[in-house]
């Protein structure tokens, strides 16, 4: 069924507004009570975008939600001792000199296609901590006191097309609790969460048509909306309600728009290409990514979680990286075919590392002084690698790139001033970042 009403009930959220409030969508209902004002109020506070050398239309973030191991991945130390190195071997990659490790063999031909920065850093080994510092660009406490990168970005792009701006597939990060989330931005700028696209007959729960509405039940609901828009302009007078009809018809275009149903239709997708990406979780997020891009959302986080190994790592790798593998190079291959990589701007990070050497349960810890990212899209460097760690893993020894920088880069990319203002919940304006600066070495 379609339910936007807004609850009257008070929500943990500071505007009082839940995700569930603002976009519940179904099927035909009273549109726009809800969904409209959330489209109305992506445009408050918004910033003048500026015109960067590299501008990205869309940005894919790939999350490795607990810490991808850098020793075992793309900074392998071969000649370290054996609790350092680990058990895999390296191979050569499309790039002359670079070598990765042996599970990733897709992507050992990819590699020339994207850029490898092998200097991530920061100073927190806490995942929430850590997760909300990498996903926002700002240092807080673990519960998200700023909002995610995505969030900003709905908040100073609005829709621009039918589709959200900013999706995350399956869901947000959690570990104990939510993560990635708007934070004092408020519900309307929430990510659009949709799910996994590899179950059985999968649908987004939000646009599943309700088959028992009847025109009957779509027509009172049609009515019952115009009655509250009457009286709410009667009531409010307020000169916010002159666009409000430009806001609702947006709202019913999002409902009703074959674009959107069609774009997170992945099972019309040949097999060919979904087994390309992988019959898994992941593999089909990223296929779900790429459409969603091509279909106009400025914000897609793609959250794959599971690298948290402090016990048994090998064996967990084993399973992960194939995996992996498979999808992000099937994603970066796809959008290179389609043209889109030279308008979407590829992020793959994980809060921190993981430790030089192996544990007595054969894992690896926490690491924020160093760890991998991979970056690709428009105006990066193909074939690149940026930064450089110590012969142990252990610390950056080049061109370290700390989380504000990463946040910076994407908005500069999106054409968003990271020094541009948000507004918190009393209305002071506040910087959407307060430090960092361009990953000028991804572009030189």
């Amino acid at each position: 069924m379609l339910d936007v009403s807004l609850s009257s009930q008070k929500r943990g959220l500071c505007n009082g507004w839940s995700r569930r409030d603002f976009i519940r969508i179904g099927a035909l209902g009273p549109i726009g009570l809800t969904l409209s004002k959330f489209l109305a109020a992506s445009n408050t506070f918004a910033q003048p975008l500026i015109q960067p050398a590299r501008q990205a239309r869309s940005v894919i973030l790939v999350f490795l939600g607990g810490g991808l191991s850098h020793h075992d991945s793309f900074d392998m130390k071969p000649d370290a001792l054996e609790e350092i190195r680990g058990k895999y071997g390296s191979i050569p990659t499309s790039v002359p000199g670079l070598r990765i490790g042996e599970l990733l063999p897709r992507m050992a031909k990819v590699m020339k296609k994207v850029c490898l920065v092998r200097s991530g850093s920061h100073e927190n080994d806490h995942h929430e901590t850590a997760t909300n510092w990498v996903l926002s660009g700002r240092f807080g406490s673990p519960f998200g006191d700023y909002p995610a990168i995505g969030a900003v970005v709905a908040s100073q792009t609005g829709f621009s097309s039918v589709l959200p701006p900013y999706v995350v597939i399956p869901k947000n990060p959690s570990f104990t609790w939510e993560l990635g989330k708007s934070a004092f931005l408020g519900g309307r700028y929430e990510s659009f969460k949709v799910g996994d696209p590899n179950q059985k007959n999968y649908q987004v729960r939000d646009l599943t048509p309700d088959k028992s509405s009847t025109p009957m039940v779509q027509n009172r609901r049609q009515s019952l909306l115009k009655a509250v828009d009457g009286l709410a302009r009667r009531i409010e007078g307020s000169d916010q309600l002159a666009t409000y009809d430009q806001f609702q018809r947006k709202a019913a275009e999002m409902v009703l728009s074959s674009r959107a149903q069609e774009a997170f239709a992945v099972e019309r997708e040949p097999d060919w290409i979904r087994d390309a990406y992988g019959r898994s979780t992941f593999g089909q997020s990223c296929l779900m990514a790429r459409r969603l891009v091509e279909n106009g959302v400025r914000f897609c986080t793609v959250n794959y979680g599971g690298w948290d190994h402090h016990k048994d790592i090998f064996p967990s790798l084993d399973k992960k990286l194939p995996e992996f593998d498979l999808g992000f190079s099937a994603l970066i291959d796809d959008l290179d075919a389609r043209g889109l990589l030279e308008e979407t701007l590829v992020v793959a990070l994980g809060e921190f590392g993981r430790t030089p050497k192996v544990n007595k349960d054969a894992g690896r810890d926490h690491w924020g002084r160093a760890g991998s990212l991979l970056f690709a899209g428009p105006g990066i460097g193909r074939g690149k690698v940026v930064g450089a760690t110590d012969a142990e893993g252990a610390f950056v020894t080049e061109d370290p790139v700390r989380p504000a920088d990463v946040a910076f880069t994407i908005y500069q990319a999106l054409g968003i001033p990271p020094r541009g203002h948000i507004r918190t919940p009393d209305g002071r304006p506040m910087e959407i970042l307060n430090e960092g600066g361009l990953i000028e070495a991804l572009y030189t």
